[in-house]
């Protein structure tokens, strides 16, 4: 790769090479871009230091924990909150503060693994069925069965569904991976469908075709990176939901095995002792799991601010008014 030879009002990019410039510019206009939806929604910036300090908690926990998250000591059993035991411990005699720190490990592991998937399955479906959609006999065909498909899986509630799947692959990680993502490849399905669907008629669209572009070319090069920026923005969205839904399967035994720290677990090994005054087993990781799923939904909100051009505009009118 070659560098630009310096010329009149090349200016400080002088002697850098084009992509390298290009990739720079792209950086700076999308963090302006971020910066004028967190001036316009001040709130937005909230969700990003939650998400950070989860993911930092999660990345530190060896270092910040001051107990062995799995270590039971029958000496401490449900002691309240202390100097010695910041979130009390619970009927085992764990330290809540250090399984609360290890937990996000857990549950975002799971989270992202499970949002993933489906998004690695369900963002390329969705951009091929909403390209073939009402093409030839054949292709239409496909379509249809896909959506249907669909339709099948959405049609049961996702919590009976995933327990459904957890009950077919055995209780674990894994188990919960697949429900995760078994259940969310229809969001980004018909999401990448819808936007295919808008897409696909515009004439730089059909200048690619005429010009003789394979039908990989067209969605590669032309289709996916225009349409795949509301699910991008859905990924935070359903990673904090993703989250919950791990949480839930295991509050009701179908997920994470114990004493492995999560949130879910917790909350059930602890809510039969808020009847007798010890609160803190279950209320406190509710909390917990409560301000990241916040805190995910802020940043998708955001996000998708970021990928609709109009809002997009707005934002930045609203700042240069400021």
């Amino acid at each position: 790769m070659t560098a630009v030879p310096t010329s009149k009002g090349a200016g400080r990019f002088a002697g850098v090479p084009v992509s390298s410039r290009r990739t720079g510019a792209g950086l700076a206009r999308q963090l302006r871009a971020l910066a004028a939806v967190l001036r316009w929604r001040p709130l937005f910036a909230l969700g990003y230091v939650i998400v950070i300090g989860v993911a930092a908690c999660a990345i530190l926990a060896p270092w910040l924990a001051p107990y062995d998250p799995v270590t039971a000591n029958p000496e401490a059993y449900l002691q309240p909150p202390s100097w010695q035991h910041w979130f009390g411990t619970d009927n085992t005699g764990m330290d809540i503060f250090s399984r609360i720190l290890y937990a996000p490990r857990t549950d975002l592991t799971i989270a992202l693994l499970g949002t993933g998937v489906s998004a690695l399955v369900g963002i390329p479906l969705g951009a091929v069925v909403g390209y073939y959609e009402q093409r030839s006999r054949l292709r239409s065909a496909f379509s249809v069965t896909v959506m249907r498909s669909a339709d099948v899986l959405q049609a049961f509630p996702v919590f009976v569904f995933a327990i459904a799947l957890v009950a077919v692959f055995g209780q674990g990680i894994v188990s919960v991976v697949i429900a995760i993502a078994f259940v969310n490849i229809p969001i980004y399905l018909r999401l990448m469908r819808s936007q295919v669907l808008s897409i696909r008629g515009m004439r730089y669209v059909d200048a690619a075709f005429v010009a003789g572009a394979s039908d990989f070319a067209i969605l590669s090069r032309h289709i996916l990176p225009n349409a795949i920026g509301a699910a991008l923005a859905q990924l935070s969205i359903n990673i904090g939901w993703s989250v919950l839904l791990t949480a839930g399967l295991s509050f009701v035994g179908a997920g994470v095995v114990a004493p492995t720290p999560e949130w879910g677990s917790m909350i059930a090994t602890g809510f039969q002792n808020v009847t007798t005054g010890q609160w803190w087993p279950s209320v406190v990781p509710g909390i917990a799991l409560g301000i990241t799923v916040f805190g995910f939904a802020l940043v998708g909100s955001s996000l998708e601010i970021l990928a609709d051009p109009a809002q997009m505009r707005l934002a930045v009118r609203r700042r240069e008014a400021r």
